[in-house]
């Protein structure tokens, strides 16, 4: 037999069509340039430009998370799952489907405008070099993708689009008891023109309870802004003075820096755009269970979320008891202890407090809506050592400013106070309840307004014994339990809880809350709530690079949307791109949007209907999550200049498939990083399902199945000082007691394990990877090296086992002396055809299971099995190159090509197997037991009959070593697998 095993490849021979990287790379190129050029792998359209007869088949839309373009370019880590989606789809392709897969890129974001900041050069000049490098790393990897499709969130058309859906949001609230277009219950955005109708009729009560007809106009547009789902509100944002601009909650880490920069994040009031994305809490909860994702991210969404059931609580707070006649609400998971609260806390930015949360604290006094004085009675602990409520109030918010939202809400931290000076009526008993304002209590949860029950909860129990405040048992404690100790959390039946015409005492804890709900309601003072840990949608960015809103205010202050033939609204040409405040630790510091320094372009003449006015822009940009939410229905359509989608082309890629087990519609596959659980998922969700309620999109989800793949990690190596040392440099030797040992220059160096990165000098790039081995070997080795779901470690000197692999098919098919092609057409011998049969049906599962690495292992079996004969016959090599194809792209064209084949084999059909016994077992072993114990075992075939069996099993030697002569009374056959035996 001839041995086609090859030499590694720093091996020298004069074999000129060795399959070496230099091969490798021409080959590679040329069909890359052919698949271009010939437009391989467009999708068609059922209409519009990109309209084509592929829309007649099944389709399937295959979509990854599409990348930052990051001027450090890929790491091996980044292509992981790009190979893996490629694989699918160009197996999709060889099994018939019409498949839509291209690459985008999120091409707004900080680091381009931080670059501006430190260059002067316009964001787009290094966005779009970015971009171009990161084309050129993906295009020689040989992604099948649609280039047609592909776009940048930067892209002026498709700015216009996201601040399309931007106008469509805006001019949108969520009607409860509008019906859902899926029948998945009510609670749906409408156009604020029904929100008019119903405020008209009456149907819809205005917040004072004036008839709509008396409302001025400008009155008119204060409520319906109120209800809008994109409304603008003074509220506690993070703000991160280091990077110029305010966060995202889910921008910040748990130790209140920035995610991005690691800067101080601190609290303040501000006013900015906000998402009404609360309103849709309970569908983006219960609608997971219509999508195929993991159930490690649905968790994670629905904890995200935080749903909790509960009751709005109204306190008066009136004049005689310090207030100013108001009413102050608090939410409560446990309106069944109402009668156990003896004092209540807001947040400092509460606005019933008044002032400014952030300006010096002498400032904020002076603002301050609280008494004058403290009142007769107040406890010196409640004063913080203030001579007034004012002085208190403002010391006690100065400091809360500085302090992040997880120093705030530390579990471990105790819980600090001060009095405001007012005290509310308890509404179940008419007590007088001290209002303290507390850093512990946030606004963006519930109403920023707690009643503390200190008997029951040990935070308001630690607080209360500080400050002095009662502590009234509402749930019966065990007998050997005392309040004076700790409060208690456990269960119990109630007690001290009863009034005129309430009565809670001996009830259960649930029965107590429905019986307080409903008295509450029955009178006025308080209703059923839900409340979410998830909170409104911060929209605005203090940057340059982002889209600008196309949004203008008038001189009343009041907003106004652009008309769509007014879009897009481009950024203009700025000098600086800095804000105008940079201090990283200056929690004083104001946000002062860049294109504030724009004053001809923010100054605008403007006919909006009135005749023409002057009109100033919105000078915040849009965050960068804007361009994210929604660029898998612009692949869908990219050339659609009319609409956002053409419902044809929306329905056939992206409507739900009932009939598959697919309600909620969405793309088909959806393969990213779990770091993208919370963020973006749920963003999108929010958009997408904003665009159904409005009829845009005939798909509740945007995402059907989701994938989240593992990552690349790679050794780093550090020296005796604690320095990275480079990786590549780094030996491997066996030291005096055997053991392995790593050394860089002769010295020792320590080991560690962990993400690729340029400081800790361990990166590998596909560039490295293209030059020394070429794509497919890459494309192999990074398939092979586990399950996709996986983290696995990266090492290049495994990568030779994956060249080997391709050098072996190369060598199968061309003599690598004289480039001729070797195969035979005489026919496969029964193992080869019985071993390639095996092979189609055994990776045609796991390509279809995304178990790309056993799919990998089942061809090495096969194309080691060809190597070993002495001719490789063609009906063989050809089926194992189909099959490589979708992992070894390159090379399976050019073996396709060599072996007569005019066309590409990106959409031949993948093999099957046309004779069903090739895969029937050609033997089965056989169990033979003597008196109940194994005696010998036997490989027969399947078909054997009993009578055959028997003779054989009488036959077999340890049958015969065991009668040892005697008899036999009787013979159990079960064929083909079992014969009993047993003896005289």
């Amino acid at each position: 037999m001839t041995d086609h095993s090859a030499p590694t490849q720093g091996d020298q021979d004069d074999t000129p069509y060795r399959y070496t990287a230099a091969l490798a790379d021409r080959i590679e190129t040329a069909w890359q340039d052919r698949w271009e050029a010939e437009g391989t792998f467009h999708s068609d359209n059922p209409v519009g430009a990109l309209a084509g007869p592929e829309a007649a088949k099944e389709k399937f839309f295959l979509l990854d998370m599409f990348p930052y373009p990051s001027g450090k370019g890929l790491h091996v880590g980044h292509p992981l799952g790009y190979i893996a989606t490629d694989v699918v789809a160009r197996f999709s392709r060889m099994t018939g489907k019409n498949v839509l897969y291209t690459m985008g890129y999120d091409a707004f974001g900080l680091p381009a405008e931080q670059y501006a900041v430190q260059t002067g050069q316009h964001p787009r000049v290094s966005t779009e070099a970015n971009i171009a490098n990161m084309r050129r790393q993906l295009r020689r990897l040989g992604l099948s993708h649609d280039p047609r499709r592909s776009l940048a969130t930067i892209d002026v058309d498709y700015v216009r689009w996201t601040q399309w859906i931007f106008l469509q949001v805006f001019n949108s609230w969520f009607d409860p008891d509008a019906p859902r277009r899926d029948g998945r219950g009510t609670g749906a955005a409408r156009p604020v023109a029904e929100l008019v109708d119903k405020l008209a009729s009456g149907e819809v009560t205005t917040p004072d309870g004036r008839a709509w007809a008396e409302l001025s106009a400008g009155e008119q547009a204060d409520v319906v802004d109120s209800h809008r789902l994109a409304y603008v509100s003074s509220a506690p944002v993070n703000w991160c003075p280091g990077l110029g601009t305010v966060l995202a909650n889910e921008e910040v880490t748990a130790e209140g820096r920035s995610e991005r920069g690691n800067y101080p994040v601190f609290k303040r009031n501000l006013r900015q755009w906000m998402m009404r994305i609360t309103a849709y809490g309970d569908r983006l909860a219960e609608d997971l269970d219509t999508v195929d994702w993991p159930e490690k991210v649905k968790l994670m969404q629905r904890n995200w979320i935080g749903r909790s059931e509960g009751a709005e609580v109204t306190f008066e707070v009136p004049a005689a008891a310090g207030g100013r006649g108001d009413r102050l609400r608090v939410y409560t998971t446990r309106p069944d202890t109402l009668f156990g609260a003896t004092f209540m806390v807001v947040a400092p930015e509460h606005p019933m407090l008044g002032g400014r949360l952030g300006a010096d604290a002498e400032t904020d006094a002076a603002a301050l809506d609280v008494p004058a004085a403290w009142p007769e009675g107040t406890r010196e602990a409640w004063t913080g050592g203030h001579a007034t409520p004012a002085q208190a109030v403002a010391a006690y918010r100065a400091a809360a400013a500085a302090a992040t939202e997880a120093e705030r809400t530390d579990e471990g931290r105790t819980k600090t106070g001060v009095f405001t000076g007012m005290f509310g009526l308890n509404p179940v008993n008419g007590e007088q309840v001290p209002v303290f304002v507390a850093d512990y209590v946030l606004m963006g949860y519930g109403t920023g307004a707690i009643m503390a029950v200190p008997s029951g909860d040990q935070r308001d129990w630690d607080f209360a014994r500080a400050y002095d405040l009662d502590v009234i048992a509402t749930i019966e404690p065990p007998e050997d339990f005392s309040l004076e100790e700790a409060a208690w959390t456990g269960d119990g039946v109630v007690v001290n809880s009863s009034n005129g015409d309430l009565d809670l005492n001996g009830m259960d804890k649930d029965e107590a809350k429905a019986a307080m709900t409903a008295w509450l309601e029955a009178r006025g003072v308080g209703r059923g709530a839900v409340t979410y840990r998830l909170r409104d949608w911060l929209f605005s960015r203090q940057r340059y690079w982002g889209e600008p809103f196309p949004v203008v205010w008038d001189e009343e202050g009041r907003a106004h949307a652009l008309p769509e033939s007014m879009l897009p609204v481009e950024l203009p040409e700025v000098t600086d791109y800095s804000p105008r405040t940079y201090d990283p630790d200056d929690a004083a510091s104001e946000p002062e949007p860049p294109l504030g320094k724009a004053e001809e372009w923010v100054e605008v003449e403007l006919d909006l209907g009135q005749g023409p006015r002057t009109y100033r822009r919105e000078t915040n940009t849009m965050p960068q999550w804007a361009g994210s939410c929604w660029y898998e229905m612009r692949y869908v359509d990219p050339t659609d200049e009319a609409q956002l989608i053409d419902p044809v082309n929306e329905a056939y890629w992206m409507g739900p498939r009932p009939e598959s087990g697919n309600t909620s519609g969405g793309t088909d596959l959806y393969v990213g990083g779990v770091e993208h659980a919370v963020l973006h998922l749920l963003y999108s969700r929010f958009w997408h399902k904003v665009l159904f309620d409005l009829g845009f999109v005939s798909s509740s989800e945007p995402y059907h199945r989701l994938f989240n793949q593992g990552y690349v990690q790679a050794y780093a190596y550090t020296d005796a000082r604690g320095q990275y040392v480079p990786a590549e440099e780094v030996e491997e030797v066996e030291g005096d007691d055997g053991a392995v040992v790593f050394t860089w220059r002769g010295e020792p160096v320590s080991r560690e394990y962990g993400k690729m990165g340029k400081s800790l000098k361990n990166i590998v790039t596909p560039d490295d990877m293209y030059s020394a081995y070429g794509a497919d070997t890459f494309r192999v080795y990074e398939m092979s090296m586990g399950p996709l779901d996986q983290d696995r470690p990266w090492d290049t000197r495994a990568v030779a086992g994956a060249q080997r692999f391709l050098q072996r098919l190369w060598r199968n098919v061309v003599d690598e002396a004289t480039g001729e092609v070797t195969v035979v057409d005489d026919p496969a011998d029964e193992a080869t055809r019985r071993l390639v049969a095996r092979t189609i049906v055994g990776v045609r599962a796991d390509y279809e299971g995304m178990r790309l690495n056993t799919a990998i292992a089942k061809l090495i079996v096969l194309n080691n099995h060809l190597t070993g004969l002495s001719a490789v016959p063609r009906e063989a090599v050809e089926a194992l190159v189909l099959m490589a194809a979708p992992v070894a792209p390159h090379i399976s064209e050019e073996i396709w090509r060599l072996l007569g084949h005019e066309a590409s084999l990106a959409r031949e059909s993948f093999p099957q197997v046309e004779d069903p016994a090739l895969l029937a077992a050609e033997t089965v072993t056989c169990v033979v037991q003597v008196k109940g114990k194994v005696r010998d075992r036997l490989e027969v075939s399947p078909d054997i009959d009993d009578a055959e069996l028997e003779r054989l099993a009488l036959a077999a030697p340890g049958v015969v070593r065991t009668l040892d002569g005697r008899g036999v009374r009787k013979v159990i056959v079960r064929a083909p697998k079992l014969v009993s035996i047993v003896p005289e």
